[in-house]
């Protein structure tokens, strides 16, 4: 009885600091530094790479970035599908041991919206589009059938999107055994039992939420680590948004309330706090790479078939895709240090 009432004020307290804004850290400043290292095979004619170019908003700031590498040329293009920059470069078969690194300063702050305010304004032309299909997120059959069941009776945007929010909670967990940030595939997730990661559990967000008429989108992001000097290859996540007239972009982690009642081995009744918090708020332990858009055609275009999602480093060697799921044999890293 002791231990719960002890638990019970944790959370008291964890809620009124996620909701109130007396967080003692609301930033976090740091450098990060992405080092790839490609060892193609020696009758290797062509490698490329491709890798989100991270910019600032209003809520990270991104200075003194600095490009280097053994590359034949380089150059920054815009993504066609959501307009992020893409970094790219590209080697021969005379080069050895091909190496680029991107290091960059950042200080990221807490992603909150307190106020949720709809209105009647109609969605914007150039929002719209977040209402759509698109390779790896359908909003028709099964995942039409059960937005529909999830919204029954929910008028506006808001009420939706909450509803559809805590759904994906309550019927979704984390695979630790998950490569990566998942597959994002809602099919492949939602016959599994509601299991994956990141990127599985932000897109059956995002795809019942469009098919909701609700506009969403994933962000693709890096975690910074909470430590003074890390190496955080591992810290890649992805995250949902979605839109609300009134007040725009609003963020929803509902994997993150996820990994917290793994990680915390928590009920969803203990988990409250973390699921109040996670809507509307992500915290400052993050920054934005790119967001939105999926089954991808890049910019110089890539040789293989469409790309699911840029968040990892995408290379190919000769036409072929390295798996960016695997660091240790594409050999690539990502390294912070506090400022």
């Amino acid at each position: 009885m002791k231990n719960k009432h002890i638990f019970l004020f944790i959370s008291a307290f964890l809620f009124l600091t996620f909701t109130s804004g007396i967080s003692h850290i609301k930033s976090r400043e740091g450098v990060v530094t992405i080092r790839i290292n490609l060892n193609a095979p020696k009758d290797s004619e062509n490698i490329k790479l491709w890798l989100p170019y991270p910019i600032s908003d209003e809520h990270q700031k991104i200075e003194d970035i600095k490009i280097a590498g053994n590359y034949l040329k380089s150059d920054k293009y815009k993504e066609p599908q959501s307009n992020s920059v893409l970094l790219f470069a590209e080697w021969d078969k005379k080069s050895n041991n091909m190496a680029l690194e991107l290091k960059f300063k950042v200080k990221a702050e807490e992603r909150a919206v307190n106020k949720l305010n709809e209105t009647k304004k109609p969605i914007p032309a150039d929002i719209k589009r977040y209402l759509e299909a698109e390779p790896f997120v359908p909003t028709d059959g099964k995942v039409k059938e059960i937005a529909d069941d999830i919204t029954k009776g929910k008028n506006g945007i808001l009420s939706k999107a909450r509803a559809i929010y805590d759904w994906v909670v309550e019927n979704t967990h984390r695979d630790p055994d998950v490569k990566g940030c998942g597959l994002g595939i809602i099919e492949k997730t939602l016959a599994e039992g509601g299991g994956g990661k990141c990127a599985d559990i932000s897109t059956v967000f995002v795809a019942l939420s469009r098919a909701a008429g609700v506009p969403a989108r994933e962000v693709f992001g890096l975690r910074l680590s909470k430590n003074k000097e890390d190496d955080m290859t591992g810290g890649y996540h992805c995250w949902a948004e979605f839109y609300l007239p009134g007040t725009g972009w609003v963020p929803a982690d509902p994997a993150d309330v996820r990994k917290a009642m793994l990680e915390k081995n928590l009920d969803i009744e203990q988990a409250k706090p973390y699921r109040e918090y996670f809507f509307g708020r992500v915290d400052e332990y993050r920054i934005v790479l790119r967001k939105g858009g999926r089954g991808l055609t890049l910019n110089p275009p890539q040789s293989s078939g469409p790309v699911n999602y840029l968040m990892y480093p995408y290379a190919e060697v000769d036409g072929f895709p390295l798996d960016y799921f695997d660091p240790k044999s594409f050999k690539y890293s990502v390294h912070f240090k506090a400022l």
